[in-house]
């Protein structure tokens, strides 16, 4: 499984979880299945005027993920990512490595609806 998170920085499993999804500096990749991470800049992104969630929301789909781990979800990527079957988790941990351990125990729950207004 493929898990994206939005993040402050490329540091593997050290990476700092950003608060902001569409406008983070870039998102890290975790695959479960072989322990790798990989990581794509979101600097077309990061200061756009507007549409910057729904744009990260589509590259993050085009990326292969099944979910989405963020502090923070707009509803116009909430619902992109929906629309592409990425299943959404919200978590409050630091580093990515923290909010993996959690993901895989279970306890993290999968959002039911975005948690932030739109242009946040």
């Amino acid at each position: 499984m493929k898990i994206a998170f939005c993040v402050q920085n490329d540091n593997g499993l050290d990476s700092v979880i950003d608060s902001r999804f569409g406008r983070s500096p870039g998102f890290l990749v975790y695959d479960t299945d072989t322990d790798s991470t990989s990581y794509f800049a979101n600097t077309q992104n990061f200061s756009a005027p507007q549409g910057a969630g729904i744009q990260s929301a589509q590259n993050i789909a085009q990326q292969n993920v099944q979910a989405v781990i963020t502090k923070n979800c707009g509803p116009k990527a909430y619902q992109v990512l929906m629309q592409a079957g990425v299943e959404i988790y919200m978590s409050q941990d630091v580093t990515v490595k923290d909010a993996i351990q959690k993901f895989k125990k279970g306890e993290l729950e999968k959002a039911a609806s975005s948690n932030v207004s739109g242009h946040w």
